[in-house]
Order: structure tokens, then C-alpha cells, then sequence
């Protein structure tokens, strides 16, 4: 066992050596799936593929599990074919989180997982996400959380195991760039999508791109706001094109 590893993430995975685990290819599910595999338990991966991920993050994951030699099992879900979660209600993530992870455990049981596992981790704040208590509600445990771990130690420990996730930004979904009670389309969050994939072929890594009343309001790193103006032309001639106006918000990105 590696003693990098902490005692009480440890201890977890000795009473829970089977489990399935909500991959998404970020810094937080990609640690746990690491130290979950290193401890020597049965972890089998787990990606959900929605219109609400960036196309990259598919990618990320893929990669993640062909360096651990492992399989990702991706499931196909039609999120937007539910109207409580189409229609972008303040409550969305919770019916959100609540069709799709009843789907992965559905998925996961008949393989023979019966623990499901997902990266909440000490750090986030879950009184701000009502996805978190459709997890509680559907039993799935979220290891890091549980013990402790924050995402500075996170992080930190994924450097020490080298993984190319320790310094990615975190990636919320595409729909938290679109305002409460807004419905959500395909072709409303792919036009997101490929936004912020052209911004990050500019250079660009931490970042969101909202939009409002047809309007790209961009919301960059602190560190990168000096450099958005020396690209603005550069910016405006990969958005201007998708939206009516790009905007550039002084409000730096959490």
C-alpha cells in the first residue's frame, strides 16, 4: 500500500474495495480514481456524457484512463429530454444529478458494483449545490469529503503522484454559463463550447464564457486580464461571430 496516501482515504478503501466511481477527467475524480486503484481496490470508471460537458473533458477522462491502463465505461444520457432540467429551474442541478446518477448506479449494480462513489471534496461548499443532496438521497458517497481532504491537499497530493490533473482548472458544466430560468438547447450550449474552445487555443486556461441576452460575457483568471487586452482583436474576431456582443466582466473567475 502506498503510504502517500492518507490514513482515513485509507481506511475508506479498505472497507469499501469494490466500488464504482463517477469519473469526469477533473482534478478531484481523477485523484480519487488514483488512490482508489493504488490501494489495490476494484474501482471501475465511470463517465456520463451529457450536452452539458465541454467536449474536451471526454478527452481528459480517455486519456487519464489509457495512462492507468484501465477501461472508461461511458454512458449516453439525453439530459436536455427532461423538462425540469431543460428549462434551467434554480433547482436544476438537483434533478439533474438525480437522473444521471440513477442511471450510473442502475449501470453500475448490474455489473456488480454496488458502492458508487463521486470527487465532492472538503472545500465545496454544499449548501450551495442542490446536487449534492440528490447524491445523499441516492446513497452515493463521496470519499474525499468524508475524509477530509480539501482541494489544496488535493491537488498537492495529486502532484506528488505526478498526475496531469494537479494544477487543471476546475470545469463546471456548460449550463452554469446560462442564467437561472434561460432554457437550455443543444445548440445554445454548443455555441458555449465552442467559445471557450476557441479562447483556449488562444492561451487561455481558467475561465468561463456566460451568456447573456445573446451576449458572450467573458470571465477570465486575475492573471489574465492584462493579457485579454492585448488579444482583444484576436478575442473578438474567434466570438463575434457567435454572439450579437463580447463583453469582457472585471469580475475575475472563482
Amino acid at each position: 500500500m502506498n503510504h502517500d496516501i492518507p490514513e482515513k482515504l485509507r481506511a475508506f478503501f479498505d472497507t469499501h474495495h469494490k466500488l464504482a466511481i463517477a469519473f469526469s477527467g477533473g482534478c478531484d475524480s481523477a485523484y480519487l480514481l488514483d488512490a482508489a486503484l493504488e490501494s489495490g481496490c476494484d474501482a471501475r470508471a465511470y463517465y456520463v456524457r451529457t450536452a452539458f460537458q465541454p467536449a474536451f473533458e471526454l478527452d481528459d477522462a480517455r486519456n487519464f484512463c489509457a495512462a492507468h491502463q484501465i477501461p472508461l465505461h461511458i454512458l449516453e444520457s439525453d439530459i436536455l429530454c427532461h423538462p425540469e432540467v431543460a428549462q434551467n429551474p434554480a433547482d436544476r442541478c438537483y434533478h439533474c444529478k438525480r437522473h444521471l446518477f440513477t442511471r450510473l448506479i442502475a449501470e453500475a449494480r448490474a455489473s456488480g458494483y454496488e458502492t458508487v462513489c463521486e470527487g465532492t471534496n472538503a472545500s465545496d461548499d454544499i449548501s450551495d449545490r442542490p446536487g449534492y443532496r440528490a447524491l445523499q438521497e441516492l446513497g452515493v458517497l463521496s470519499p474525499l469529503k468524508l475524509c477530509g481532504l480539501t482541494k489544496p491537499e488535493i491537488r498537492r497530493l495529486s502532484a506528488a503522484r505526478q498526475l496531469p490533473t494537479a494544477t487543471k482548472p476546475a470545469c463546471a458544466c456548460l449550463a452554469t454559463r446560462i442564467p437561472t430560468g434561460t432554457p437550455l438547447t443543444r445548440e445554445s450550449l454548443q455555441r458555449i463550447d465552442t467559445a471557450e474552445t476557441r479562447l483556449r487555443a488562444l492561451g487561455f486556461r481558467d475561465f468561463r464564457v456566460r451568456c447573456v441576452h445573446n451576449m458572450a460575457r467573458i470571465q477570465l483568471a486575475q492573471d489574465d486580464l492584462p493579457r485579454a487586452l492585448t488579444q482583444r482583436q484576436a478575442i473578438c474576431d474567434a466570438l463575434s461571430p457567435l454572439f450579437d456582443a463580447v463583453l469582457l466582466d472585471l469580475a475575475v473567475v472563482r
